[in-house]
């Protein structure tokens, strides 16, 4: 039965035009993707992230001497750090995307004022990331206690921001389960992504709190992401296991 509701088009891909995917290649186990072919909205939002990752980056001049080599190179973790987290952001709004395959007005908005936020933020996030690997690095950010402080609470302020833009977009799927046919397990998967960006959100805000007092410790707010992620997926994704096996169940 399963099977069946994560392979078999319902009525929300045949009044949309989506294309079911293969029983052997489905992306989720628990999900049926109900978006076709990519659309300009998508097309231009992954446009959008990858010019994004482009300007972490365009500033960056090929070093001409060993000791640039090595100053760049201790530019790594600053990069690698925005990189993940404009991925996670990518990476969200993606399965948001193929899951629904939404294009309302009220979509469209909450898509375009995210996208001003990614592009918005790009040099904070830089700047950000390269104060916090300051401190390993052993260099100076040259920053004030209130320029640090002001900092870290214009990023958590974005990051915040971004992660209550998905919030609103699952908020607005779940109030269309009817229309979008969605099964007892995906109304479950759509509520655990809720929650799951509203822990993202509580980060950032937690940073924005410490950042008063502690502009240092701010930015290691986000160290706390990976294992919250882990504790919510285990405990959460276990009852998402169970219902999915009740649903299969065969009526007697």
């Amino acid at each position: 039965m399963m099977e069946n509701a994560n392979t078999a088009p319902g009525p929300a891909a045949q009044i949309h035009g989506t294309a079911p995917h293969r029983p052997a290649i489905v992306p989720e186990k628990y999900f049926r993707w109900r978006a076709g072919e990519i659309t300009r909205l998508e097309a231009f939002c992954d446009v959008v992230f990858g010019f994004a990752i482009t300007l972490l980056v365009v500033s960056l001049e090929v070093p001409h001497t060993y000791a640039e080599l090595l100053a760049d190179m201790r530019g790594f973790l600053p990069f690698e750090a925005c990189f993940a987290q404009l991925a996670l952001i990518w990476r969200t709004h993606y399965k948001f995307s193929r899951r629904y395959g939404l294009e309302d007005p009220y979509t469209v908005f909450l898509n375009v004022v995210l996208l001003f936020l990614v592009l918005f933020y790009v040099y904070p996030l830089k700047f950000v990331f390269t104060l916090v690997f300051s401190e390993l690095t052993g260099s100076s950010a040259g920053l004030a206690w209130h320029e640090g402080s002001v900092l870290m609470r214009i990023y958590a302020l974005g990051f915040v921001c971004v992660f209550l833009l998905f919030v609103l977009m699952y908020v607005h799927a779940y109030r269309l389960r009817r229309e979008l046919a969605l099964s007892p397990v995906e109304i479950s998967v759509t509520r655990f992504s809720i929650q799951e960006n509203v822990i993202l959100a509580l980060v950032g805000i937690t940073s924005f709190v410490v950042a008063i007092r502690s502009p240092d410790w701010a930015g290691w707010s986000y160290a706390s992401i990976g294992p919250l992620m882990a504790i919510h997926g285990r405990i959460f994704g276990k009852r998402i296991r169970v219902l999915a096996e009740k649903v299969a169940l065969p009526v007697r």
